[in-house]
């Protein structure tokens, strides 16, 4: 990945106020995250491709900020899955404010099962499992927004 396409995207995210971004591409994975804590870039591909993006790869006029680069992530728990947000929106974890949740810690679910609504655009989408096995852990609060890609739930698959 080309430095001036890292610069884009940093520019991008600055334009469109996003704080969070994550690409892969020829075997080359970066994720770029703004927010309280600054900036952090880690790519997949090592630490040089990180380096090389540097303070440079800044927007005109933002100040000097932290970066992190990973080798690769960690190993996931086995045994364990997450559900993660397909969209960015609002999470709701029942259909109206007086309904119950869709489901709780313990509950079991199968690949067809609604487990939260996210709203999108005024759009109330329903979000399947799409595994099957245990909720052991709700990972957002509900009526809060959550990025694409953010865990929601984790499941401990059967």
């Amino acid at each position: 990945m080309e430095l001036k396409e890292i610069k884009s995207i940093i520019d991008l995210m600055t334009r469109n106020d996003l704080t969070e971004f994550e690409l892969e591409k020829d075997n080359v994975k970066i994720r770029i995250k703004r927010g309280p804590e600054g900036l952090q870039i880690s790519g997949a591909a090592g630490r040089d491709v990180v380096q090389a993006i540097a303070p440079a790869a800044l927007p005109p006029g933002a100040p000097s900020l932290p970066m992190q680069a990973q080798h690769a992530a960690p190993a996931p728990e086995t045994g364990f899955k997450e559900i993660k947000s397909p969209m960015v929106g609002t999470f709701y974890r029942s259909p109206s404010p007086e309904a119950p949740p869709y489901i709780e810690i313990g509950q079991s679910v199968t690949e067809d099962t609604v487990v939260c609504i996210i709203e999108a655009m005024k759009v109330m989408n329903e979000i399947k499992s799409e595994v099957r096995g245990v909720i052991t852990e709700i990972l957002s609060e509900n009526a809060k927004p959550v990025e694409f890609g953010k865990p929601l739930f984790k499941v401990r698959a059967s």
